[in-house]
Parts: structure tokens; sequence; C-alpha cells
């Protein structure tokens, strides 16, 4: 499921002493158009199946949002072969494990399993895309765990609205505006027969990449996949025309409120490129010099040094289409919003006017370089990977040569990349607050 927004992820400083091996694949197509891309692996009797649709929440109706999150649920509810509510008991049964999860870019399913078992997750992921059965049973039964996700992860979660208060005011146009879980009244307003219809147009072959990974036989492998998959019909080619957004030329401001929180919050927002941008890389590594870990910029700063803030954080949120790089931070004490805003700024401004010392660099480099290594340490993040690079970056085989473009990144891009979006003209200024008793 979903990433919180602001959760400091743990990161592993020291030189990487490795260097990444590089992972072989073959990727082809069925002759109605899913791509396929198999990486053998046996060193593990492991094989992970799974398969990516290019569907999440920026391509639905913005009268019925929430339906690329809702079929994530969906469609575990059966097929015309799996009775309802085996899904799950079936792969337990058979030493596996299974999981999807949702975007505003693309949906993701995948089993593992024991590798004598890989006919048996072709067979789930080709009867999910042929026969899955949608009808008002399932539908009801879905919308109610819909609704307890949201209470729980969002509504009743402190800080749970934050970013989709910021993506609201950051977009105006691109359906990013919106959130994954979408709006709960558009869910209940919908009729099966748009539940059907949206999934005949998204969850079709020719809007899928099928990835197996792990202990296998290329060409026994083929085999099954020509059986499973190679009958399923091709679908209509979707045709994507979003709207762009227009520049953010002069400071945004906002107030949102949150009866979940005690503690107040501030948000510096600002829209960057798609994470196909080169630029979208380098923001990564400002995000680490500023707030990965406790010896990380804002960190010494603001919480330990000058002990202004309880937290802080930088962080970069890429998407296919746009990013937003948000820096956040709660006060201790008495300490102002404006105050926290115009420390982190000072910091900004460092950034933009002098080079970071080469100690630093080379930090950045090592915590950049692990963190590749650890996405790949694992064959259901190879399995991943693959889909993703192939999906939402058009190169399957930056899964081998992203590396390259962390090590091309010099102190000079840290530079020209701050100056060129990190400016108070071109940001979002969000106070988030307790929200005040209704007197």
């Amino acid at each position: 499921m979903k990433k919180q927004l602001f959760v400091l992820a743990s990161l592993t400083f020291g030189v990487l002493t490795s260097t990444a091996q590089e992972v072989k694949f073959e990727e082809y197509k069925l002759d109605n158009g899913m791509h396929v891309i198999l990486h053998k692996d046996n060193s593990a009797p492991v094989v992970t199946t799974s398969v990516m649709y290019h569907v999440g929440a920026k391509d639905e109706n913005p009268e019925r949002t929430g339906f690329a999150h809702f079929f994530e649920h969906l469609l575990f509810e059966g097929t015309k072969n799996i009775q309802r509510g085996d899904w799950f008991k079936i792969v337990a049964a058979n030493g596996g494990q299974n999981n999807a999860n949702t975007t505003d870019d693309r949906t993701y399913y995948y089993e593992v399993f024991p590798s004598n078992n890989l006919e048996l997750g072709l067979w789930l992921e080709s009867e999910r895309l042929m026969h899955p059965v949608i009808n008002q049973i399932g539908v009801d039964t879905q919308n109610e765990v819909v609704k307890e996700e949201k209470r729980l992860r969002v509504d009743n979660q402190p800080y749970g609205n934050l970013l989709a208060e910021v993506k609201e005011r950051l977009f105006i146009k691109h359906p990013y505006k919106g959130t994954t879980i979408g709006k709960l009244e558009h869910l209940d307003a919908a009729t099966l027969e748009e539940f059907k219809a949206f999934n005949k147009k998204y969850y079709i072959p020719n809007n899928a990449v099928l990835v197996v990974a792990g202990d296998i036989d290329i060409a026994s492998t083929k085999k099954m996949i020509k059986d499973y998959f190679g009958p399923i019909q091709k679908g209509e080619p979707i045709v994507r025309n979003l709207p762009q957004e227009d520049p953010i030329t002069q400071p945004l401001t906002g107030t949102a409120y949150d009866s979940n929180i005690q503690i107040p919050a501030v948000i510096a927002a600002y829209r960057t490129p798609s994470f196909k941008s080169r630029d979208a890389y380098v923001l990564d590594m400002i995000s680490t010099y500023l707030s990965g870990g406790k010896s990380s910029v804002l960190y010494k700063k603001l919480v330990d040094e000058q002990k202004q803030a309880l937290a802080v954080q930088a962080v970069n949120i890429s998407q296919e289409d746009y990013g937003i790089y948000a820096l956040f931070a709660l006060p201790l004490g008495e300490v102002s919003l404006e105050t926290l805003v115009a420390e982190m700024d000072e910091e900004i401004v460092k950034l933009k006017s002098d080079l970071i010392s080469e100690k630093d660099y080379q930090k950045l480099q090592n915590i950049a370089e692990n963190n590749f290594v650890s996405s790949n340490s694992s064959i259901s993040g190879v399995a991943n990977s693959l889909a993703r690079y192939y999906m939402l970056y058009g190169n399957t085989n930056l899964i081998n040569t992203e590396i390259d473009i962390i090590r091309s990144i010099t102190r000079e891009d840290i530079k020209a990349v701050a100056n060129k979006y990190l400016n108070p003209n071109q940001r979002l200024i969000l106070e988030y607050l307790p929200k005040k008793d209704d007197k």
C-alpha cells in the first residue's frame, strides 16, 4: 500500500565496497501486446511473478476518483475459476505470498512462490486478467474495505491529509491534484457498469508488463506464458492527453487543519519535473544532503544544535509526469512556523550559492549507490525494478545503467538544480494546523 509522505527512511552511511552486478534479462512482446520480461537467477529456489498495469489515479474520471486503488482490492475477489475468497488461501497453501499496490501512475500485483510453483503464479495472474468476476457483491465488500483503509491511514492518522492538501494546491490542471485513494462518495455513486468499463479499458494485456524473475528455465517459462497469456484478447489502445501545468511564478500560500494533531507543521513545496528527468536524481541527492539522517544539514541545525524543531525533512516525491519537492518541519515549543521556513531557506540559499564540500559529496554518492544496490538485492526487488523501468521510464535497462546517472552527478549539478527549482516564487507555503474546536 501507500507510503506516508514524511517518514524518514533509514540510510546506511559508509563507503560501498562492492559494485552492483549486472542484471541480465530478456524481454519480448506477445501478439496481444503484452510486454514480457524474464530474469533468471538460480541462486535460490524462489520465483516472483508480477504484472504492472499502466493505470493509476491520474487516469480516472475526476468524478470517479479512487478507481485504480479500488481495483487493487477488487481484482483479488475471484475469477471464473477461483472462488470468491479463495485467492489468498491458494497462495498460502502453496507456500507463497502476494500483495499489490497502487500509485498515481501504475498498479502492481505480485506473487512470490517456491520455484516449483511458477506455473501457479502465472495461472493466477492470467486469471486476474482474463476472467475477473466483477459483481455487486465484490464491489460492496471492497467498498467497505477501502473505507476502513481510508479511515485508518488517512482520516484518523496524524498528518494523514498533508500530502493531499499539498497536491491540491500545487496542481491546478493535472490529475495529480487528487489522491490515490480518491473520494469515497465517488465510489459510493459509481455503478457496476462503470467498474466493468474501467476494467475493460485498462486491465488489458497491451497496457501491462509481465515480469518473471528467479529460479526459472527460460524455454519452459516462455511456453507457459504463451499458454496462459497468449489467448487473452488485446484491448483498445489507450490514448493519454493529460493537461500540462502552467509554471508557478508567484508564491502560493495556504492553510489546512487536522483534528488529529496538536503540533502544527509547515511545508514548503515546489513543483518539479518527472522522475525521468536527470534533475530528479539530483533532487534526490539534495534531499539526502538536507535531511538524510542525524548528520544531515537540517537535522543537525534545527533539531540537534538550535533545538527549534521536533522533526525536519526534505523529500523528493517524483512521479511520471511531475514531482513534488517538499521541506517539512514541526516546531519545538514556541518557535514560529515562519522561523522554521527562514532557517530552512538559509540552507537552500547556501546550496544555491556555494558548492557542497567534497566530503559531503562523496557521502551522498555512497548513500545513493548503496540505495541503488539495495533496491535490487532480492528477486522481488529486481522484478519490481524491471517492471517499473519498462513501464514508467521506457527503458528496462535502467536497472543496470541508472547507477551511471547517479555517478555522473557533480557538485556543480547540485548547485544548478537548487537554483533552477528551489526558489521562493516557485513554491507553496502551507501551514498545517490543529483543527480548532467548534464552539
